[in-house]
């Protein structure tokens, strides 16, 4: 929107009118970006959250509320993984325009607790370095020296210049990921459809 507003006043050699104008742009986002995190005018500046979809049942109002067409909210919803809306506890277009939907407890991703299983703590790995590039910043973090990475480099055959990407695993193991991928011709799980065969 700004360089809409200040593209006119730059192509006719009116600097001068681009500076004020993207000034009162500026002023006027800082406003209302500060009357959004009161309480009050929060409710006034954004549109509340809609309902499209209760309880497996599409609300017909709500679709209309938000102008979205029906195709449109089905693809919407496949996108996010749901193919029949009956498994849907509740579909909502939050004010942000993005689609939140929260299936039926039935029809959920099986969680470990709902097995009663006890799961490690989620770790993760550590890029130590990316893109040909040692990350310093993380080898200080981890109380490890540039020295230990390059033995660990060097006893894998591998040049730091040449890795895409080397992580620090939650076993205390580098983990390397060179730029090169194996050949797996004709295996049906490697299939790039963009080749020609």
């Amino acid at each position: 929107m700004l360089t809409n507003i200040i593209s006119e006043p730059v192509e006719v050699h009116h600097t001068g009118k681009a500076i004020a104008y993207s000034g009162v742009i500026v002023l006027l986002y800082k406003l209302f970006v500060r009357l959004s995190l009161n309480n009050t005018f929060r409710w006034v500046l954004y549109e509340s959250p809609t309902v499209l979809i209760r309880n497996g049942d599409i609300d017909r109002n709500g679709l209309k509320k938000v102008r979205m067409p029906m195709n449109e909210l089905l693809s919407q919803l496949r996108v996010k993984g749901f193919t029949d809306t009956r498994n849907i506890a509740m579909a909502i277009m939050e004010e942000t325009g993005n689609l939140s939907v929260i299936p039926k407890s039935a029809y959920r991703p099986l969680q470990p607790i709902d097995l009663n299983l006890k799961v490690n703590r989620e770790y993760l790995p550590i890029p130590l370095i990316m893109d040909g590039q040692i990350i310093h910043a993380n080898l200080k973090y981890l109380q490890l020296d540039q020295n230990w990475l390059l033995n660990e480099v060097k006893k894998r055959g591998g040049i730091v210049k040449n890795i895409m990407l080397a992580t620090f695993l939650e076993n205390g193991k580098l983990y390397i990921d060179n730029n090169g991928i194996s050949d797996h011709e004709h295996d049906p799980y490697y299939y790039d459809p963009g080749k020609d065969h």
